[in-house]
């Protein structure tokens, strides 16, 4: 099922061009969630998988490729490679959960807002508009952009800033 979800999505990636090397790399993160996000239940079907079907190592070998031609040693794009693909799956196995009727549906979020209201929680209530928000595409964008923040101040290629 793994290879079912990653086809033809590399070659898509692959079409974008040749952005900066953080764009393609979120470039990935966004066509791996796609992917995910058009099955149901896709993220947990994916998690906990090492598939090394075609599909699957192809988008990782393409993933690997774009941070080597950047500048980065092969272990950096290796573990970024984990580091990417993991928020990406586990952001989306939360974001499918949440809207699962399993997990209690979108009301999950009005449940988490109550459980922190009487204020036994002040930090959570006070975060709680985020914490329970369902805006996932802006959760996603945010971690997202952490992640690659992260990766320009730990290893920016000459020219790049």
């Amino acid at each position: 099922m793994s290879q079912h979800m990653m086809e033809g999505v590399t070659e898509n990636v692959l079409a974008s061009g040749d952005a900066p090397w953080h764009e393609r790399l979120a470039d990935f993160a966004h066509a791996r969630r796609a992917a995910l996000l058009g099955h149901r239940d896709g993220a947990r079907v994916f998690a906990g998988t090492h598939p090394t079907g075609g599909n699957v190592l192809g988008f990782s070998d393409a993933l690997v490729g774009v941070l080597l031609d950047a500048g980065f040693p092969a272990d950096d794009a290796a573990r970024t490679l984990y580091a990417v693909s993991n928020f990406t799956v586990g952001h989306t196995l939360e974001e499918q959960a949440a809207d699962s009727e399993e997990n209690g549906g979108p009301g999950a979020a009005g449940r988490l807002r109550a459980a922190v209201a009487d204020g036994s929680y002040p930090h959570l209530r006070a975060a709680s508009s985020a914490l329970a928000g369902t805006d996932f595409d802006r959760h996603f964008e945010y971690g997202l952009g952490l992640l690659i923040d992260g990766l320009r101040a730990r290893r920016c290629p000459v020219g790049e800033a």
